[in-house]
């Protein structure tokens, strides 16, 4: 009886122990991510000839800004659009000291597989084996590699001012380029993750150019919404770490493709494969409604979808998150009166569209629109808060979209 009674204990004390070493070694966990864009798709200015093929060769150099800390880090590569194998000669990541340059003492090789040179078939995204490198939250972190042959550029995701260089050669370990040529384009890394030192949350940004970040301060990564509502939810002694991962894209529609693919068929990939998700903030829907609109008029062969398509859309959103356990917010359509994209049917569209949302009871809503609207003009963005299109918040209208998503559910 004895014996199988210190059994029973000695199984009990594996199972807390294996309980125990699970918290303290948490699974790998968003820390930046991008969602990507086919360059070959991107669509074309009217009478503009078509652009030629962007091919890329010798070092790419990027620099990302992790949102979460962590004493490993792991990349993603990504050939999701692209039509052969993309063959990486060498990889590495280290921590950024400015612009472009690297702090060699922290420089890191990256691995797949055991192996410095790698490659991603195509259509398939996978990640590097993890590398010792401790993070902090705000630091900027460097992901070199280079390519074995010239490639066609394919996956990319437009970066802050300073976010990516091009340069002849292997330098993936040198400290500075040398002969580099700065590009506003990522290029087939979307994402970044590290092993925090305890559980954390993940809320993925999902939406358009607004929460991409266009208009605020001419895209500089730190005046962006979700990036704002970040910093935010950092250092809050005695609560779960949150990090806030942005997978907008400019222009990008819900309902159907354009600068993307659309919301519906990115959204798996772009939130739902994000690691450690538990969140999902959705703003989209402005591109739908006003997409063909000019000077009050929807151009010939356009046809936009009316707010029942677009709810409906927004519920298959709902319904595909809640299954993969994720929690989520839904924001409501910013106004754009003034904007190329308005017209009274457009307006009534968005705001069919934001009464079905504060109207949901099932998830949480961030009303966006109630806290940058014009007081005195309710279709309009308040002047402080408008760039100047009458579309696209400034920096003012993103720390006011931040401070209203700061909600507790965040960090639940």
């Amino acid at each position: 009886m004895t014996f199988f009674h210190w059994r029973g204990l000695g199984a009990a004390l594996v199972l807390v122990m294996a309980a125990l070493g699970a918290h303290a070694a948490p699974a790998w966990t968003a820390a930046w991510a991008a969602a990507p864009q086919n360059f070959d798709a991107l669509p074309q200015m009217p009478g503009v000839p078509a652009a030629p093929k962007w091919m890329v060769q010798g070092t790419v150099r990027q620099v990302l800004t992790v949102a979460l800390e962590g004493d490993r880090v792991r990349v993603r590569f990504s050939n999701r659009f692209g039509q052969r194998p993309l063959r990486i000669a060498a990889a590495t990541v280290a921590l950024g000291t400015g612009g472009g340059n690297l702090s060699p003492g922290t420089l890191q090789p990256l691995r797949m597989g055991g192996r410095t040179a790698f490659e991603v078939p195509a259509g398939q995204e996978q990640w590097t084996d993890g590398a010792a490198l401790a993070v902090r939250a705000g630091q900027p972190v460097v992901v070199s590699f280079s390519l074995a042959e010239s490639v066609p550029a394919t996956v990319v995701h437009r970066l802050p001012p300073d976010g990516g260089w091009t340069a002849p050669g292997d330098q993936t370990d040198a400290a500075q380029l040398k002969d580099a040529r700065r590009k506003p384009w990522n290029l087939f890394v979307t994402g970044l993750d590290v092993r925090p030192p305890r559980p954390a949350n993940v809320v993925v940004a999902f939406g358009d150019s607004i929460t991409e970040g266009s208009g605020a301060e001419s895209g500089a990564e730190a005046a962006r919404y979700p990036q704002r509502l970040g910093v935010r939810l950092q250092g809050v002694e005695g609560r779960t770490p949150v990090a806030v991962i942005n997978a907008g894209i400019g222009g990008n529609r819900l309902l159907a493709d354009v600068t993307g693919p659309s919301g519906l068929s990115r959204f798996d990939a772009d939130v739902l494969r994000q690691s450690g998700a538990t969140h999902v903030l959705v703003l989209i829907g402005i591109n739908d409604i006003g997409f063909g609109t000019f000077q009050g008029k929807v151009l010939p062969g356009f046809h936009p979808p009316d707010a029942q398509a677009l709810t409906a859309g927004l519920q298959q959103l709902v319904d595909r998150a809640r299954a993969r356990g994720l929690k989520v917010l839904l924001g409501t359509l910013l106004p754009f009166e003034g904007s190329g994209y308005w017209s009274e049917a457009n307006e009534a569209r968005r705001e069919a569209v934001n009464r079905w949302i504060r109207g949901r009871q099932d998830v949480a809503v961030v009303d966006f629109d109630a806290a940058l609207r014009d007081p005195a003009d309710a279709r309009r963005l308040a002047a402080r808060y408008d760039s100047g299109d009458h579309l696209h918040p400034n920096a003012a209208g993103t720390a006011a979209m931040a401070q209203v998503a700061d909600v507790p559910l965040l960090r639940e």
